[in-house]
């Protein structure tokens, strides 16, 4: 493989853009790549409130690069202890977990394909913004193994248990206009528009106060494991954080 990085991070003001660089491949993914998006994540700095994920070329990513499979990866974690082996899988999973978190918003703008480790990448944001020739696929599956990037969780949030089981078990591909009806997609534009369409929606979100955006994202993240006292709690809470910020009145 080549030496060249993988993952290209690029920073203007408030807004971050990071993008798969294997475009030859169709930014299939490796172990490689799962640690440069992972350090990309650790490396933003505070000034960030939005990510924007994409692939260079003609599909924002192919999923697993096949050669992974065929290497000793799997060997060594069939043989490795389970606490050693688990710390390799978070590892892992840490390349895609951070866009979750509650001080930065981010956005998928997908376009070609998005399969496998491609959809969840694209799940794990908040935002998808589809170009019209987009296609997806849960492709694990017909590997013999399970999405384990953050992937089962999202799609279940985003189209429920018994769709998410069909999408997982044929592993059919889903267009852009389907992907929209799902709720897969915030958008879908033709394809020469995805870059301004993704814009605009990074420009939309950073018109709210980043506070405000901390605390509204934080709370929808724990809305569905909440019962709705301590939702509504968490809701009081925020408010009034908010609220004494505002007035500069100490907790």
């Amino acid at each position: 493989m080549s030496d060249a990085p993988s993952v290209k991070t690029e920073i203007d003001g408030p807004v971050a853009r990071v993008t798969l660089c294997r475009p030859e491949t169709r930014n299939a993914q490796t172990p490689d790549m799962w640690g440069e998006l992972r350090e990309a994540g650790r490396d933003l700095t505070g000034d960030v409130r939005c990510v924007i994920v994409g692939g260079e070329g003609q599909a924002f990513s192919s999923g697993l690069d096949l050669s992974v499979l065929s290497s000793g990866l799997p060997q060594e974690l069939a043989e490795a202890t389970d606490s050693d082996a688990e710390a390799r899988l978070w590892s892992f999973q840490e390349a895609f977990d951070w866009l979750r978190r509650p001080d930065l918003v981010s956005i998928a703008a997908v376009q070609g394909f998005a399969i496998g480790a491609g959809l969840q990448l694209a799940l794990c944001c908040d935002l998808r913004v589809l170009a019209s020739d987009a296609r997806l696929r849960v492709g694990e599956p017909g590997l013999g193994l399970v999405p384990d990037l953050g992937g089962t969780k999202r799609l279940v949030a985003q189209v429920g248990y018994s769709r998410a089981v069909e999408l997982c078990l044929t592993g059919r591909n889903v267009t852009a206009e389907e992907a929209r009806e799902l709720g897969l997609a915030t958008a879908v534009v033709p394809s020469k528009e995805l870059e301004d369409a993704v814009e605009d929606l990074a420009l939309a979100v950073l018109s709210v106060p980043r506070d405000t955006s901390v605390e509204v994202k934080s709370l929808l993240l724990q809305a569905a494991g909440n019962d709705d006292s301590t939702q509504l709690a968490a809701e009081r809470a925020a408010q009034l954080r908010l609220l004494r910020a505002r007035a500069q009145v100490g907790e």
